[in-house]
Order: structure tokens, then sequence, then C-alpha cells
């Protein structure tokens, strides 16, 4: 049992110290932004996509580009007309082979064919239109994987400012437990002076355990911030970074912020609608006829790679398929249905866009009046802490009074950086739904 305990012990020590050496690294937003649009996986996905739909628009290559295709075929036969017709292939037919008794029991033949094959197609009304399908499709997936990449710079923004605000509240709770233990020892002295009674150094006591757990929680949420920014790009050291900026309160001009018909998610789905009318169009020229022309180039000998006789075939085919049950009728009528359901959707997005544009405005008006608000708590709750404390040096306040007056004062410190925070992201997130 005891060398359990030894060893519990000694697991948390090492624990300990692994964390208190942990690194720390300072970084930069830029140098974030830099490293997530080269690593970060959301991106590399969304690029992949996007090179899924550039094949498949090479793919439609095949409406102008021949088909072609090369075999070489062996035969071994007594059949009276495969026989006859390898013979003519071979160009080795003589007299003697038309003698009836040859001609119905032929001895074995063999033949061997080497034959080239050209099919080109001319007019494939429907072909063309899905080919112009697949453009707009694989320009729609470019278009997303541009607002991938904004999101991204967005998150990156998002999650710095969280790292920096972490760090403020960490440096609010320092100072905090600095008075806390100067009040700690201020009340040891007092009373063994006989001027406060044990209940109130206790209380005092209580006060520094509270910011000694606020302040673990929240170095707590310096490595989760931490850890985020190493995900985002997509670094696996997971150490424990810096910003090399403060939190401060930004201001951008944001009078004039509307949503763009040329923001990139929103052109991607006008996009996604143009693919899916021609995809309409496509299904109704699949009624229309086909002309394709063909060729080939053969070769025949009774010895396998050989050609001592040759010859070619081209020619041309008109082909229409007049009717095949109620298939196309129904293709083209859901094709149909998916173009409107497109039209539908690309004005439901711009709508609800415009919706979440004007609700950031007014959070961010919000976030101005409540800036304004919490600077001003901030300075009469310091200015009270700083009464109170003169006054309780002279034993002239309560020591719950001087608790509540610290407490309130980190209060009020942390309320008034987490207003920033939301002022700044606030005001960023509008950025992002306004980009053009």
């Amino acid at each position: 049992m005891k060398n359990t305990i030894y060893i519990t012990i000694l697991c948390l020590f090492t624990v300990t110290l692994s964390l208190q050496a942990q690194e720390v690294k300072l970084i930069s937003k830029e140098e974030v932004l830099a490293k997530v649009a080269e690593n970060n996986t959301t991106i590399q996905i969304s690029k992949e996509e996007f090179n899924a739909s550039k094949a498949d628009y090479r793919q439609t290559n095949a409406v102008f580009l021949p088909n072609i295709t090369a075999s070489h075929t062996g035969i071994s036969t007594t059949n009276p007309l495969m026989s006859f017709g390898s013979k003519l292939n071979q160009e080795i037919l003589t007299a003697a082979d038309f003698n009836p008794a040859i001609l119905n029991d032929p001895t074995t033949t063999r033949s061997f064919a080497t034959k080239i094959e050209i099919q080109q197609p001319l007019i494939n009304l429907d072909g063309f239109y899905q080919r112009k399908a697949a453009k707009t499709k694989m320009e729609a997936m470019s278009l997303k994987t541009e607002r991938t990449q904004d999101y991204l710079a967005f998150e990156v923004e998002k999650a710095y400012m969280q790292l920096q605000l972490a760090y403020k509240a960490v440096a609010v709770l320092e100072k905090a437990l600095e008075a806390a233990n100067a009040n700690k020892q201020m009340a040891d002295n007092s009373f063994k002076q006989g001027f406060l009674q044990q209940a109130d150094v206790l209380n005092v006591e209580i006060r520094v355990t509270e910011v000694k757990n606020q302040l673990q929680t929240t170095k707590s949420n310096v490595q989760n911030a931490s850890n985020y920014l190493s995900f985002l790009m997509n670094d696996e050291s997971y150490v424990v970074y810096k910003p090399t900026e403060s939190l401060t309160v930004s201001s951008f001009n944001v009078d004039d912020k509307t949503i763009s018909e040329n923001r990139a998610d929103i052109k991607a789905m006008h996009l996604a609608s143009k693919a899916y009318e021609a995809m309409n169009k496509a299904d109704k020229m699949a009624f229309l006829p086909r002309l394709n022309a063909f060729g080939s180039y053969e070769m025949y000998d009774n010895k396998v790679f050989q050609g001592d006789a040759n010859g070619y075939l081209i020619g041309a085919q008109l082909s229409w398929d007049i009717f095949q049950g109620s298939k196309r009728f129904g293709k083209a009528q859901k094709s149909k249905a998916e173009l409107e359901k497109s039209k539908l959707e690309y004005t439901q997005y711009v709508s609800k866009s415009n919706l979440e544009l004007n609700k950031v405005k007014r959070q961010l008006v919000d976030a101005k009046n409540s800036l304004e608000l919490t600077d001003l708590a901030v300075q009469q709750s310091e200015e009270s802490l700083r009464i109170r404390k003169n006054r309780f040096k002279e034993g002239l306040e309560k020591t719950s009074d001087l608790l509540m007056a610290e407490t309130q004062f980190a209060q009020k410190q942390l309320e008034y950086y987490q207003t920033i925070y939301q002022f700044n992201f606030t005001q960023t997130y509008l950025n992002f739904l306004t980009k053009k």
C-alpha cells in the first residue's frame, strides 16, 4: 500500500514538473495565418475536392476527343462460315476452297487479327451541356476552396484573440493572488495583535484558495487556446503559445458594410444553380439524335502478330433513341426540380446572410456600449478597493467588505477584457460576412 502511494506521488510530481517545463513559444498572428494557409488539413481537403471536380471536367473532353482502341485476337475454328470468312480476310482463298465438301466440312482454320478502332463524336448536344455543367461545378468548387480559406483565417483571428484573452485573465488573477496574499499577511499580523478574529483570517485564506483555483483554470485555458492554434496549423508539437500582440481595442469602419453577391460562397451557390440549369438542358437535349463517325484498320494472318492482309472501314452513324420508356422524361423532370430547388436555396442563403449581418451590426453596437460601461466599472471598483484597503489598514473596515471589494475589482477587470474580446470578435465576424 505504501509503495502504491509513493508511486502515485512520484507520478504526480513528474507530471507537475513536465507541465512547468513545457515550452512557451512566442507567435504572431501573421505566423499563424501563414502556417494555417500552408498546412491546415481542412484547406487541403477542400483543394482535393476541387481537384476531383477538375478531373470530372476533364472527363467531358470525350465530347470532342476520339475514342481509340487496339486489339489482337486469335481464333481456331472448324465453323464453315467462320473458316471461309477467316481465309477471305487473310486473302488466301483459292478455287479449291469453293469445293462444296470443303465449304461444308472445312479443316481447322487459324486466324490472328490486329484491329485499331476509332470512334469520333461529331454532334452530341447533351454532352456539350454536360461539359458546361462540369465546368461550372469546377468553378464553384474553386470558390468554395477560397471561402474555406477565408473561414480558416477568421478562425485564426478568433483563436488568437482567445489566447490573448486567456493571458489577460492570467495577468489579472496573478495580481489578484498577490493582493490576496498581501491581505492574508496583513490579516495574520492583525490577528496576532488581537485586532481580528480567527473567522476573519479564515475568510482571507478562503479568498486566497479561490483565486488560486481560478488562476489554475485560466492557465488551462491558455493551454486549450494554444492547442487549438496547433490544431489549425496541423502542428502536433502542441507547445504553449504566447501572443506577441496584447489584447487591445480594435476599431474598423463598419458603416458601409453590406452582403456582396461576389462573396465566394454566395457566388459558388449561384454557379451551382447554373450547373443544375446546364444539366437540365442536357437532359432535354438527350431527346435529339447524335452523330458519330467511326473507322477501323484491320490486319489478318494465320500467324501471331503478323499482318500480310489488311483493310480499313470508315463510316458515320446518326442514332436517335426515340423512346426509352419514361426514363428520360423522369430524368428531365428531376433535373428541373433540382434547378428550382437550387434557385430557392440561393435566395434563402442570401436572405439568411443579410439577417445575420443585421444581427451582428446590432451586436457590435451593444458591445461598444458595454465596452464603455465596463471600463467605467473597472475604474469605480478600483477606487472602491483603494478606499476600503486604506480603511482596513486603519481598522475601520470589515474583512468581508475588503474581500468583496477585491473580488469585485478582479471580476470587473475580467469582464472588461471579455468585452474587448467580444467587441473585436464581432468586428472580425462582420468583416468575414461582408468580405468580397
